[in-house]
């Protein structure tokens, strides 16, 4: 599982150090891609990456599995960190997510996710904790 908030800087080259904790997690090399709610990058291992393929290309609806191939692989990188930790995040990725400087590696359970720091805080300010328990209560079990 991953988990944990991690705050980094993308240097002049597009690469930020990214987590020992979630590196360990992932693997020798993984996936970046676009995340769904246009503000982050989605960062699976190979094993969720294959997971995530196979229910994409299950989508029975043909608009509907053409569209979520074009979003998660056009534009998806493999990386794979170098002696001291760092990944080049592409500049397509980093354009999407609008990484320009200070940016959070997060851990999401099966994914990580890699946002812009302001953007990450106001995101996560708008999260408030009795809005978690509604969603907890309607889900039907208890945290």
């Amino acid at each position: 599982m991953l988990t944990g908030e991690f705050f980094h800087s993308v240097d002049e080259k597009g690469r930020i150090n990214f987590p020992a904790k979630l590196r360990e997690a992932l693997g020798d090399s993984f996936f970046i891609t676009r995340g769904l709610d246009n503000y982050c990058l989605y960062v699976y291992s190979h094993e969720e990456w294959e997971i995530l393929r196979q229910n994409v290309n299950a989508v029975t609806h043909l608009q509907e599995r053409i569209d979520l191939q074009r979003h998660l692989f056009s534009g998806a990188d493999n990386a794979k960190p170098d002696k001291q930790g760092r990944i080049l995040i592409p500049q397509n990725l980093r354009e999407y997510a609008n990484l320009d400087r200070d940016v959070v590696v997060t851990g999401a359970s099966t994914r990580a996710e890699i946002w812009d720091a302001g953007l990450w805080k106001e995101v996560f300010a708008k999260i408030s904790p009795m809005g978690i328990m509604e969603k907890i209560s309607k889900l039907g079990f208890t945290i």
